[in-house]
């Protein structure tokens, strides 16, 4: 029942994100923002947290990659009213305001009261203007993702506690689940690496958590080329770093997930039949996650177990384009205007 609880509001997670790129005002544009803001940080706290400075030990670069991940409130604070066309300096204002919160939280109190900046920058006197967003837009933007981020959380505790019941299960089901479940949280505001860190994952499930994500970048690689959603830098983007692409993702929510899930669950059988281990938590992320893998395991079965997975990867990302080649798609242009930019 707990699997089946959790699996549903991943579910509802995914189907209200689709639901908000489709049908919420500056929705696609918002989900833009949020994708470089999350480029901004977990991007940076990968290579340089996790992966530079652990496994090189470099304590010093280690410390400005945390220091990066733990500002995504302000980088989505910042990015959407600027998305919106708010003035830089209100958006700065929204941004640090929102400097103790996490991506998602501060993502959503960021939307709502960029509308009323813009109601503000419209009605009030130029110069006035800034005292009022001052006055009225910190105060509110808190108080928004003070009340947001224990739900974001708990949604988050709830979809782990599919992993953590995994875990304690057959480890070729338990690879399978983590291999779906981890990877297509990662292309989503929650953040695979917080939702692994938040339930404190360990050993193989997070090397098939961390494999997962690794098979399933390059598999969006393969897809993202293939059915034509960008050009050759789209598809080399979402490679590197899925959520760098969440607009995408969340506009053609079929063929991208169905094809990852499939695909997921056997990369996560290939990481449990190797037994490959990392004994950190918080690794879900494709490219370091691969560097921390290759650094804490033997390195023949690691280098096979990283050809098997890239090959499965690839042959996926081609059916998941032979399946949904006709299927309707919404495509980077669509999404962010860059022809008309």
């Amino acid at each position: 029942m707990r699997i089946l609880f959790g699996i549903v509001m991943l579910l509802l997670v995914l189907g209200a994100m689709t639901l908000f790129a489709f049908k919420a005002p500056r929705g696609k544009k918002s989900l833009g923002a949020l994708s470089g803001a999350a480029c901004a940080t977990f991007l940076g706290e990968a290579f340089l947290h996790y992966a530079i400075g652990g496994v090189f030990h470099l304590d010093y670069v280690g410390h400005i990659g945390e220091v990066m991940g733990g500002l995504g409130g302000l980088a989505a604070g910042t990015l959407v009213p600027l998305a919106f066309g708010v003035s830089p300096v209100f958006a700065v204002i929204m941004g640090v305001s929102l400097l103790e919160f996490k991506l998602l939280p501060a993502f959503i109190a960021a939307y709502l009261l960029s509308f009323i900046i813009l109601q503000i920058e419209k009605r009030v006197t130029e110069g006035i203007d800034l005292i009022v967003v001052i006055l009225i837009v910190p105060v509110a933007a808190y108080t928004v993702a003070f009340m947001i981020q224990p739900v974001v959380l708990g949604v988050l505790n709830i979809i782990g506690g599919v992993v953590t019941t995994a875990v304690d299960g057959n480890p070729y089901v338990m690879g399978a689940v983590l291999g779906i479940i981890i990877p297509i949280v990662g292309m989503t505001p929650l953040s695979s690496m917080v939702l692994t860190a938040l339930i404190g994952l360990t050993g193989i499930p997070m090397g098939v958590g961390a494999m997962g994500c690794f098979g399933n970048s390059i598999l969006n690689g393969m897809l993202f080329k293939k059915m034509r959603f960008g050009d050759d830098t789209t598809a080399f983007a979402v490679a590197i770093e899925p959520l760098t692409q969440i607009d995408i993702i969340s506009s053609n929510p079929v063929p991208i997930y169905l094809t990852n899930a499939v695909a997921g669950a056997i990369n996560g059988m290939i990481v449990t039949y190797f037994g490959l281990q990392i004994p950190v938590t918080g690794m879900a992320t494709p490219w370091a996650g691969l560097l921390v893998t290759l650094g804490n395991n033997p390195l023949l079965p690691t280098l096979t177990a990283v050809a098997l997975i890239t090959v499965n990867s690839l042959i996926f990302g081609y059916l998941g384009y032979m399946v949904f080649k006709n299927h309707k798609i919404v495509t980077v242009d669509e999404i962010r205007n860059t022809n008309a930019a």
